[in-house]
């Protein structure tokens, strides 16, 4: 076990003012493997102080001396994949093929997009006799969660260093030591004192002051429902600016004629990836009822390989919510056709991947966000009525359409309520535009979208 000293503030690593620590522990084996600071409000002054020091001077620097900063960043990033990718895995449970291949490879790649934004964004532009300027929002608050710990860092850090904003961080608790790691990158690439600050804390304590500190311009917090609504709320209150990406209940369609065979096994394993830890995870699989019972047999089968090829969920708390999930879809009638609530090993925090059939769109495991390997599939009669379930939720953050004509795939993803679609198995695009319609949040992330969350807008008349 290793006790890790210091905040990351101004830049330099400095004492905590608060004594507390938090123990990070290995979801696998259950072991405490290291502690970090619980930083408190007086932390989070300093750091939002330091923030807001700094930030006339990078706000001023020219875009393309913040790209080479950006550069320098992704390159420090990639020097340290190896020691990421084994972070990643000994703090969150990954496999390490997919910590290597997802958790340490996806962020490095954004980054290096976010140095090429920096310099070819039109941070001027012309609008008849105006001269529209784009500047920066100011101090930025980040809070990001466990699931994804280094993309989340990135993907609000990356756009608020390219827009000239100047970041304080608060990372998950469970998942500190990638935020770490990235500081060390930070402080390698060689940004100013005070651009970027890191305080590890516990979100009602950390988090709270982050959101609540009247030194911060616009706070961007990806995580629950329920912590954005009062994120939210406080930053109503101040008429402070909120980017808030949040739950989902995505919906995997598959029309009559696709491929059932590709979708059902590319949807499993959707569900599957990162042990189902996943916001836009299509977690409900929506089958035409002529083909609903080879669905239901190729997801179980699909899922039955996965048993020994993910991970532990990150914490005790979230494996037993999940597995609360689960014993709840039996109680309201769901087939049960793979997994269970049992865990499948006496020590760390595994749940079984699950299939769900007979699942009906009013029941808790159709409407609420599981963040677990759990699938429930659900039949339709027609498209019409494919589309009412597939809306039929509170969330709108992602989901997929198969068809045998892309062109009927299209059609129907237009009609969803949600803010990406997948089509016929369409890959993950790092510049696109990433958030949710509905209570799955508030703005976008990714690519110039997520650039201009940092941005606001002042017009000079001539």
């Amino acid at each position: 076990m290793k006790a890790h000293d210091g905040l990351y503030i101004d830049g330099a690593w400095r004492p905590a003012e608060s004594r507390d620590v938090i123990d990070v522990v290995n979801p696998a084996d259950e072991q405490v493997i290291a502690r970090v600071p619980a930083g408190g409000a007086l932390d989070v002054d300093t750091a939002v102080r330091a923030a807001r020091a700094a930030l006339p001077a990078w706000a001023a620097t020219p875009p393309a001396e913040r790209a080479a900063r950006l550069t320098a960043l992704r390159d420090a990033l990639a020097a340290r994949k190896d020691e990421i990718a084994e972070t990643v895995t000994a703090e969150l449970g990954s496999p390490l093929a997919f910590s290597r291949n997802v958790h340490a490879a996806v962020p490095i790649a954004v980054a290096g997009s976010y140095a090429e934004l920096a310099a070819t964004h039109a941070f001027e532009e012309k609008v008849g006799n105006s001269t529209v300027l784009h500047e920066p929002i100011g101090v930025v608050g980040a809070i990001t969660p466990w699931n994804y710990p280094l993309h989340q860092i990135v993907a609000k850090v990356a756009p608020a260093l390219a827009a000239g904003c100047t970041i304080v961080l608060k990372p998950a608790e469970d998942t500190p030591l990638t935020a770490r790691l990235f500081a060390g990158a930070v402080h390698e690439a060689g940004l100013p004192a005070g651009v970027f600050n890191l305080v590890t804390g516990l979100g009602p304590v950390a988090g709270q002051a982050l959101a609540e500190h009247p030194g911060v311009d616009l706070v961007s917090f990806t995580g629950s429902t329920a912590v954005g609504r009062q994120i939210g709320a406080v930053a109503g209150a101040a008429v402070k600016k909120v980017a808030l990406e949040l739950g989902g209940k995505s919906a995997n369609v598959i029309l009559p004629g696709a491929d059932l065979a590709k979708a059902v096994n590319v949807g499993v394993a959707n569900v599957m990836s990162n042990s189902g830890q996943t916001c836009s995870a299509w977690t409900r699989m929506l089958v035409h009822r002529e083909r609903y019972a080879e669905a239901v047999e190729l997801a179980a089968g699909a899922a039955a390989r996965y048993g020994d090829r993910i991970g532990p969920l990150v914490s005790a708390k979230q494996q037993a919510r999940v597995r609360g999930y689960i014993e709840k879809g039996i109680a309201e009638g769901a087939r049960l056709v793979a997994g269970g609530p049992e865990a499948p090993r006496e020590r760390g925090y595994f749940v079984s991947p699950t299939v769900f059939a007979d699942v009906t769109p009013e029941m808790t495991i159709a409407q609420e966000e599981i963040f677990g390997p759990v699938l429930s599939i659900l039949g339709y009669d027609d498209e019409e009525d494919a589309l009412r379930i597939a809306n039929g939720t509170v969330y709108g953050l992602a989901g997929a359409v198969w068809a045998a004509d892309e062109a009927d795939a299209v059609a129907f993803a237009r009609r969803m309520d949600t803010g990406q679609v997948d089509i016929n198995g369409g890959r993950f695009n790092p510049l696109a535009p990433f958030g949710g319609y509905k209570q799955s949040g508030v703005g976008r992330e990714l690519g110039a979208h997520g650039l201009a969350e940092y941005l606001q807008t002042k017009s000079l008349q001539f």
